[in-house]
């Protein structure tokens, strides 16, 4: 059996980042400079998720002339699940 790991704190910030407009497709470098993240992080943080089944990602199908196609991001199903638990902050402990 494999064992879980709690996604960093860069990949939560990234699950709720998505999650404020969870239906839209969002591209790499936007969640770059909008997390003030480097490249180097974002992307292993965005393929770790979407192997978890918490992003769906996808090449962008109409690209315009003279740019590479880019990958674009949104949250899946346990994603969303993710990102309501995340808003919700640490379960409360009976005392």
């Amino acid at each position: 059996m494999g064992s879980f790991r709690r996604p960093s704190v860069q990949a939560n910030a990234v699950v709720l980042a998505l999650a404020e407009e969870p239906a839209t497709w969002r591209y790499g470098y936007e969640l770059c400079q909008r997390l003030d993240l480097k490249a180097g992080t974002l992307y292993p943080v965005l393929m770790r998720l979407a192997d978890r089944g918490l992003l769906e990602a996808t090449w962008e199908r109409e690209v315009p002339a003279g740019r590479p196609p880019r990958h674009r991001y949104r949250l899946t199903g346990p994603g969303r699940v993710l990102a309501t638990e995340l808003t919700a902050g640490p379960p409360v402990r009976p005392a």
